[in-house]
């Protein structure tokens, strides 16, 4: 039997737990202190998948604004957005392959800001590329543009699942930690919920390919004012047509009162189809 100077047997244990050490996240049976990956978390990851999506719902409804950004198909059409809103109006961009789109919604007046082209049978052409027109009330244009500004509206029609929930492994959105849940198996959609501080919705990708929708900055809070009286146009109760002849409202926009996140043709998302072309 070959014996160790108590100088060979300290080098060897040192070089043991070196490598144990380095190769303890590879299972190599080495003693090592287990990481517990709720650790740091707001510990919803623990519940059930439908506890957490009910406390991701009950959050966003609590929720003073949100920033949503990305893409939603309604009506055979694909709308990319960003838009910032709160409860009393909201403000930003939406896309569609057409034309381009800034609204502004402060309390219940509505404005819209249009390219030239996108009024360009209108005799006011010239007039209103770049400004902000009021929209009135009565006008189509009004019911089809609002849901796209109002927070309640698209987060109910976005954050609906359909289908038996299961909660998958950890991941992240952004620099966030997340716990993503799927709806189907991903048929009737997947929903990433923030492991950190308050389990706000992060993610929603709808079901059917019907968009892909990033929720960020929950109550940041943001200005919301009228624009500028020399960028205003008002034409009262009656908006110029458009360059198809018709009313000011896009084709494929989403029908009155219904949101533009619900329902898509393709998906299965939680509300009929509201697309109007």
């Amino acid at each position: 039997m070959t014996a160790y100077t108590p100088a060979v047997r300290l080098r060897r244990a040192a070089f043991i737990g070196a490598l144990c050490a380095g190769l303890a996240v590879a299972g190599t049976g080495c003693a090592a202190e287990k990481t517990d990956p709720d650790k740091g978390t707001n510990g919803v990851g623990k519940l059930a998948a439908d506890k957490i999506e009910g406390q991701a719902k009950a959050a966003a409804t609590a929720a003073a604004s949100v920033h949503l950004s990305g893409t939603l198909v309604s009506g055979g059409k694909t709308f990319t957005l960003d838009m910032r809103l709160k409860a009393d109006g909201g403000s930003g961009e939406v896309k569609s392959a057409e034309d381009t789109f800034q609204l502004l919604r402060v309390g219940e007046q509505l404005y819209l800001k249009a390219s030239a082209a996108f009024w360009g049978k209108s005799d006011s052409a010239g007039k209103l590329g770049d400004k902000y027109v009021k929209v009135p009330e009565s006008d189509p244009t009004y019911k089809q543009f609002r849901g796209f500004t109002d927070m309640h509206v698209l987060l109910d029609g976005l954050l609906g699942l359909q289908g038996q929930l299961t909660k998958g492994g950890y991941t992240t959105v952004g620099h966030t930690r997340a716990v993503p849940l799927s709806a189907a198996a991903g048929k009737g959609g997947k929903l990433s919920v923030s492991l950190e501080g308050t389990p706000y919705p992060l993610l929603m990708e709808r079901a059917g390919g019907a968009g892909r929708v990033e929720l960020s900055e929950w109550g940041k809070p943001f200005p919301l004012e009228a624009p500028a009286q020399d960028q205003t146009l008002d034409y009262g109760s009656q908006l110029p047509t458009t360059k198809d002849g018709k009313g000011a409202g896009p084709t494929g926009t989403p029908a009155p009162s219904k949101s533009p996140a619900q329902g898509s043709g393709t998906g299965s998302g939680t509300g009929s189809n509201p697309g109007t072309g």
